[in-house]
């Protein structure tokens, strides 16, 4: 296997998990923890999805000031640009927090994907595209989240799903995971692995 591109997820993936969706949940209203807050927003009628987007914007936003990055972020990222693998930003985040907390924390993308440019993920739509814009086969890119909605984008176009395990509820889905990683300095190790065995 040639990796040809590497698409990360921001939220608890660079950057340590700060979101607090069940206190979201609670403040929207919504019950049921099985639907995303995006899925649920989108069948809310007019004045309550503006109500919604709100609290969920209130949150994102002081989830980018507070942000602080995950261990072995900055170093990662610096070496896949030396090894000029491209790399992806792929977040249910808008482009106006994904932006800050790349100039913040002095990150470069070759390209970001964000809620507002089309289907936001378990959709494949974002890994497909980044795909595309990089000339990279699915099957040659790792798709890095913390979440199932990460690992579910991935699988979803034939991806390379690797699970950063550091999610509360992280057993519940690890199962979607083509492979699972504790710390982001596993990945190197990993990628060299895949590319001397595949």
């Amino acid at each position: 296997m040639k990796i040809q591109a590497v698409i990360f997820d921001l939220d608890g993936t660079l950057t340590e998990p700060y979101l607090d969706f069940d206190t979201i949940r609670r403040q929207m209203g919504i019950t049921d923890e099985h639907i995303g807050v995006l899925e649920t927003m989108a069948a809310m009628p007019p004045a309550q999805r503006r109500q919604a987007e709100a609290i969920l914007m209130a949150h994102e936003q002081a989830a980018a000031e507070h942000s602080t990055l995950n261990e072995g972020a900055a170093e990662l990222l610096q070496t896949l640009r030396k090894r000029r693998i491209p790399v992806g930003i792929l977040t249910r985040n808008t482009r106006q927090n994904a932006t800050y907390v790349a100039h913040k924390h002095n990150l470069s993308f070759d390209a970001m994907i964000c809620r507002e440019d089309g289907p936001a993920k378990p959709d494949g739509y974002g890994v497909k595209e980044l795909c595309r814009r990089f000339n990279a086969d699915p099957s040659d890119t790792l798709v890095i989240g913390d979440f199932k909605h990460d690992l579910e984008a991935a699988q979803n176009v034939g991806a390379v799903a690797i699970l950063l395990k550091n999610h509360a509820k992280a057993d519940t889905f690890e199962y979607l995971a083509d492979y699972v990683i504790r710390r982001l300095d596993e990945v190197l190790p990993l990628m060299d692995q895949l590319e001397q065995t595949h």
